[in-house]
């Protein structure tokens, strides 16, 4: 390639090879091009796998929010068989199969469509047992005779508590999860308080498992997005995942307040 046009893309050295700066921008103008054949070419294409969908989302959506909402598109969509993949790493449309995605984060995926589909409040939950016996949750300071819950959001117990105005609370001290779904589990089960992703805990806020102990909410930088490859909405089910999807999020975001 580098003959036929004539300049360098590489720089070869002897371990490593690196893009060039006009390599770069040329990669970058191709894999646009590349991608619209792909689209175009998806359209083209007998989809042989007409009736399964493969999804990609975070364990923490998936268990929490979306699973328990699934058998409603499966009523809609009886031709459709939902394959789901979760993991904590952004997953690749081609290599790892997927038709479409529900990514959390601040958009701006490179080479795919992004369209938004909600934002996120993040506020302490427990279960209705913390609200009453030797030491009940009646204001933030109360947080101090209790065991804080911890999970990897970006929104921590240090910046919700400087919020509430709390000194005199360790936001550091409690028992910590590396998944999400563990600790909206550990918070049903008593385990102490939780800084609560609304999507996340709507369903157990509803069934009464989790209260809030307080009105204080932060908007989360984050916001869910539905993803998908340009041109992917022609096939008949990622457009039907993708509207169903829409209006799930219209009609049954969270909008959960304060406890009694």
């Amino acid at each position: 390639i580098e003959d036929r046009l004539g300049i360098q893309l590489f720089d070869r050295g002897t371990r490593s090879v690196r893009l060039t700066s006009v390599g770069a921008a040329y990669a970058s103008e191709v894999r646009t091009a590349l991608d619209q054949i792909a689209a175009a070419t998806i359209a083209a294409t007998p989809d042989r796998t007409a009736g399964i969908l493969n999804v990609s989302t975070s364990d923490g959506f998936a268990g929490r929010w979306l699973v328990p909402r699934l058998h409603r598109f499966h009523r809609a969509n009886a031709d459709i068989d939902v394959r789901l993949s979760t993991s904590g790493v952004l997953s690749d449309f081609v290599s790892d199969g997927i038709d479409i995605a529900i990514r959390y984060g601040k958009g701006g995926y490179a080479g795919v469509t992004a369209e938004f589909l909600a934002d996120e409040e993040v506020f302490p939950v427990c279960s209705p047992e913390l609200l009453q016996g030797e030491h009940p949750l009646r204001q933030p300071g109360d947080l101090r005779h209790h065991k804080l819950i911890h999970d990897a959001f970006r929104i921590d117990w240090a910046t919700w508590l400087q919020h509430a105005g709390v000194g005199d609370v360790d936001p550091k001290r409690g028992v910590r999860f590396d998944s999400a779904t563990f600790a909206v589990e550990a918070a049903v089960h008593g385990e102490g308080v939780l800084l609560g992703r609304s999507a996340l805990v709507s369903a157990d806020l509803a069934a009464g498992w989790l209260v809030r102990p307080f009105d204080l909410a932060l908007k989360s930088a984050s916001r869910y997005y539905v993803v998908y490859r340009d041109g992917a909405l022609r096939q008949k089910k990622i457009k039907a995942f993708r509207d169903w999807l829409c209006a799930e999020v219209a009609a049954d975001w969270v909008g959960a307040t304060k406890d009694g």
